[in-house]
């Protein structure tokens, strides 16, 4: 699968859902499932060196200033793991991500995110 590496707290802004497009001075052909990393760059209350969760990169559209809008669609959550992380785009084998519970199961059984991230990815802060 193909991944991008991201500061932490935006990381954790595109797990939480709050986060649907991330912008880069770059463009890709590339279109699909995408690995969110969030790099080793320790933020308080975030998630530092582990991937966190896939979303579809549905479009890249160009930005009146010359940046790229990346529409970022289809969240899915994961069972963090640690990862080095890399500028660009770059290969994540498969067989080391696991999909977690699908969004609408995890709300199911959790009241809000803030609940989630307490009882589930707090565990996998350093």
């Amino acid at each position: 699968m193909k991944a991008l590496s991201i500061h932490p707290e935006y990381a954790l802004e595109i797990l939480k859902g709050q986060k649907t497009e991330e912008y880069r001075t770059w463009s890709t052909k590339y279109r699909g499932d995408l690995l969110i990393c969030a790099t080793a760059k320790k933020t308080p209350g975030a998630i530092s060196g582990h991937a966190l969760c896939v979303v579809y990169l549905d479009a890249i559209n160009v930005l009146n200033d010359g940046t790229y809008a990346w529409k970022l669609t289809n969240l899915r959550y994961l069972k963090p793991f640690k990862i080095k992380g890399k500028q660009r785009l770059y290969d994540v084998d498969d067989v080391v991500i696991q999909e977690a519970l699908a969004k609408r199961d995890v709300e199911r059984h959790f009241q809000n995110f803030e609940q989630i991230w307490q009882n589930y990815y707090q565990s996998f802060l350093e």
